[in-house]
């Protein structure tokens, strides 16, 4: 949450971006109650698909169960040329990791990989180990106003920005004005803009809990006032455009530009594993190889990961991509025929089926795993108090039967859950007409 207060002294205001306290000891029970129901920390081996052998040891005898939790949308985390890839990789180097700063020495494959992906997307490419890594090598050049000529910008959040974008607002605040705004709040933050000399915007593309930024409005916001965008579309990549540039990137020009950054995942729609930084400018692209701190001194990606990605490009540039994207189109249509959610009729992957009570949303996701389909269970702080439900998480490699099994059994076990549709279909979530449907505003005591 994000609190003013003033001090006790009558100085002035001062901002405070973390509550972690509150935030421990308001879930802890949600989080014990779902270890304890076998819901978390869950361990398995891959088998076929999209199933897994629940548990350790020996595969054979384990319970055999769909997994509906893992965010590789396209299927590509089993695909054995990302697998071999990573294989091949190690071999060719003799090794998985050099312990050096990337300032130093680097392996040519990285650089290898940072190339293909900038020729892919039009765009300035860097790698990183983890999306949270790459976000947090950005925010601070961000907040100290290099990227936006020398002004610090006001800095705004969506008030459900992940996690791993919020987390960072203490730091951002150490440079500049932070504020956060009602999630997909157009309006404000025109006002915001209008108000301001230099506005940069932090927000996701499609957001892990449902729904996704309003890309077009945003854009117009862009060309009136001249808005920075950090857009995060970890789980927008791969599943639209022609080279998989994803939600976010298919809706902007050729050219990115000097005011927008996308973050992205090289794992999830990707299929491999680690994150990257689309940057508009060869400018950026020499700021950030010397002074995005985890770029400089934190790890690089291993050659594992960078070997699997070099051939997820290689799938990402074939006709594979576009059957993989259709398949999946497929698929949430399936489900969409069968459950009615607030995203229905959207094409992204994601869909939440909303409970409410945290205790019933355990329970019936204990039900749901006993029946073969292991879902997520969300509860505080991930969404707001007394919002727990259900999230679905829609693959390519899905079997239409195991997602019309899977609905059945929500439709069995879940009071309330319907067929009928609860609203007018939204358009293709590639396209930049998207009409927006949003996530509900997390409780504002949660980490932010």
């Amino acid at each position: 949450m994000e609190q003013q207060s003033a001090l006790s002294n009558g100085g002035p205001a001062t901002r405070h971006f973390r509550n972690t306290a509150y935030v421990i000891n308001e879930s802890r029970t949600y989080y014990d109650a779902a270890h304890a129901a076998g819901l978390m920390a869950v361990h398995g081996r891959s088998t076929n698909g999209r199933a897994f052998a629940l548990g350790t040891g020996l595969v054979d005898g384990r319970p055999q169960v769909t997994d509906f939790v893992r965010c590789s949308y396209l299927g590509l985390d089993n695909h054995p040329m990302i697998v071999a890839g990573a294989i091949e990789a190690i071999q060719a180097h003799r090794s998985l990791h050099w312990s050096c700063a990337r300032t130093r020495l680097s392996f040519d494959f990285l650089a290898e990989l940072e190339a293909a992906l900038s020729e892919m997307f039009c765009a300035h490419v860097l790698a990183f180990s983890t999306v949270m890594l790459a976000n947090l090598g950005a925010m601070p050049l961000l907040a100290s106003g290099q990227l936006t000529g020398g002004v610090k910008p006001l800095v705004v959040f969506d008030r459900i920005a992940h996690i791993s974008l919020a987390y960072h607002k203490p730091v951002i605040a150490d440079e500049t004005q932070v504020e956060t705004i009602a999630h997909n709040d157009i309006d404000t933050l025109e006002r915001l803009c209008s108000k301001h000399p230099v506005v940069a915007y932090v927000c996701d593309g499609v957001y892990s809990m449902g729904g996704n930024a309003p890309v077009k409005e945003l854009r117009q916001l862009q060309e009136r006032y001249g808005l920075f965008l950090y857009i995060d579309d970890a789980h927008g990549i791969s599943l639209f455009g022609r080279q998989g540039e994803g939600f976010a990137r298919s809706q902007f020009p050729r050219v990115l530009g000097d005011r927008t950054i996308i973050a992205a995942s090289l794992a999830k729609g990707f299929g491999a594993s680690g994150g990257m930084l689309m940057l508009g400018t060869a400018d950026h692209e020499a700021l950030f190889r010397r002074y995005s701190i985890p770029y400089a001194f934190s790890v690089a990606p291993n050659l594992a990961a960078v070997g699997a990605a070099l051939s997820s490009c290689k799938i990402h540039r074939s006709a594979e991509l576009g059957e993989r994207q259709g398949r999946l189109a497929e698929r949430i249509k399936v489900f969409d025929r069968h459950i009615a959610s607030a995203e229905q009729g959207n094409s992204l992957p994601i869909r939440m089926i909303s409970i409410g009570s945290e205790a019933k949303a355990i329970a019936i996701a204990r039900q749901l795993l006993d029946a073969g389909f292991y879902t997520s269970v969300t509860f505080f702080p991930t969404v707001g108090q007394g919002r727990a439900g259900i999230r679905v998480c829609i693959t390519a490699d899905h079997a239409v039967r195991d997602i019309e099994r899977l609905c059945d059994r929500i439709l069995e076990t879940i009071p309330g859950t319907t067929r009928q549709a609860v609203g007018p279909p939204l358009g293709n979530g590639g396209d930049s007409s998207t009409e927006i449907h949003g996530a509900a505003d997390e409780d504002e005591r949660a980490v932010t």
